[in-house]
């Protein structure tokens, strides 16, 4: 009886083909979910993450429904808005698009398990409200733990918006029957805000990369020819361009670095003030989000890949693009809080150095040797792609969530 296949509602804010990591994390989930004989029904939004605006072809309707060889899939629409600085204008896109989501979740009949994605953290509610009709317990996924990333950037200082966030947060964290988590540092920090404080109400379960489709490969590749580069070393820095990165200090690197090409791939609230301040340094380029085929292509562009986050969010938020960099064969060098997961990750694998975050001297020491050494960190990379390959596959994680939903049902029966 426990071999069963299982009914699983699954509630996130993006999914393929859009182009948010988040998203891809989620889809191949799923992937590996139907691979295992179950059945599993999406409610997502309607693909945005690119340009922050329904993307061509999509738009039209508010509502979109298809029937998949696992299931179904309905894309909502996400209300998304162009200013990501406008916290009211996002809040209630959020809102809308998670109340969207949850009136379009509520048919189909029972399920075995909710599984709902967040940010945005109304989706706990969301997938609250799913679990109550169609009965499935309720696994709540927590990518970045808000609002506490905002509190440390900045972003929020409204007293009344952060009172209002962790009082949806507490309540969504007690209403699930189990929380997930990607390192001991997220477990703890939710733990701690679980009513219960019971730490086996939090289960870590880390995302992982698709090692098949990103593979070491030769760094003289297109996307240099396209961009203008040579065969200079490049210093690459490859995701969302917001507020949580210290790019600044990046930028600031490049002066002292002028034998290497510093590449800012990909888009986000910071791109306009960091160009600004890029402007007159010759060897800072930018460029914007790629296909996801062109994925690999753009790891490879890279000699030396960052990882850089602001003091204080190395806990509460886990760079996907790290597994990334690891399978892709190259060294990370990333400015993060010590102790958190990805230190741990680059000590463990050796894939990599980690230095203090916002310590720009400690960050051009670490860069220098880096840049100096080049055998010594492609050496790096090789070790970072062999660790990665055997801990974090997606085979794995999927197996993780279906024994926990099993493990939930068994203690409700």
């Amino acid at each position: 009886m426990t071999d069963r296949p299982l009914r699983i509602a699954v509630l996130c804010p993006h999914f393929a083909p859009d182009t948010a990591p988040t998203g891809e994390v989620i889809t191949r989930i799923v992937i590996e979910l139907a691979a295992l004989g179950h059945e599993l029904h999406v409610v997502t939004a309607l693909p945005w993450y690119r340009e922050h605006r329904i993307e061509d072809g999509w738009q039209g309707r508010m509502v979109r429904r298809e029937r998949t060889a696992w299931g179904s899939i309905t894309r909502v629409n996400p209300f998304p808005g162009n200013d990501k600085r406008n916290l009211w204008r996002r809040a209630m896109g959020f809102a809308g698009f998670s109340a969207l989501a949850g009136l379009t979740s509520l048919r189909g009949g029972r399920v075995d398990a909710v599984i709902a994605m967040s940010p945005p953290l109304t989706m706990g509610l969301t997938g609250w409200a799913t679990h109550l009709v169609r009965r499935g317990p309720l696994v709540f996924n927590i990518q970045d733990v808000f609002p506490d990333a905002a509190v440390e950037t900045g972003a929020i200082t409204n007293r009344r918006i952060i009172a209002v966030a962790r009082w949806l947060e507490r309540v969504s964290y007690d209403r699930a029957a189990a929380v997930t988590v990607l390192s001991d540092d997220l477990r703890d920090n939710v733990t701690a805000k679980v009513k219960s404080g019971r730490r086996d109400h939090v289960h870590v379960i880390p995302n992982f990369v698709d090692t098949e489709f990103i593979q070491p490969a030769d760094r003289m590749t297109e996307l240099r020819r396209e961009l203008g580069i040579g065969d200079e070393q490049v210093v690459l820095y490859a995701g969302n361009v917001g507020f949580s990165q210290s790019l600044e200090m990046v930028v600031d690197a490049a002066r002292e670095f002028p034998q290497a090409t510093f590449l800012i791939n990909g888009d986000g609230a910071a791109r306009t003030t960091l160009a600004a301040r890029a402007s007159g340094i010759s060897n800072v380029r930018f460029s914007g989000y790629q296909p996801k085929e062109r994925v690999p292509e753009v790891l490879a562009t890279g000699d030396i890949h960052l990882v850089p986050l602001k003091t204080g969010l190395g806990r509460v938020s886990v760079p996907s693009k790290t597994y990334s960099i690891l399978a892709a064969g190259r060294p990370i060098l990333a400015a993060i809080d010590a102790g958190t997961e990805v230190p741990r990750m680059l000590r463990a694998s050796g894939g990599g150095v980690a230095v203090a975050p916002d310590d720009p001297v400690a960050f051009q020491a670490a860069l220098r040797e880096l840049l100096a050494e080049p055998a010594a960190a492609a050496a790096m990379g090789a070790a970072g792609r062999a660790w990665v390959t055997g801990a974090a596959s997606p085979q794995a994680v999927a197996l993780a969530y279906e024994q926990l939903i099993r493990s939930i049902g068994s203690r409700r029966r």
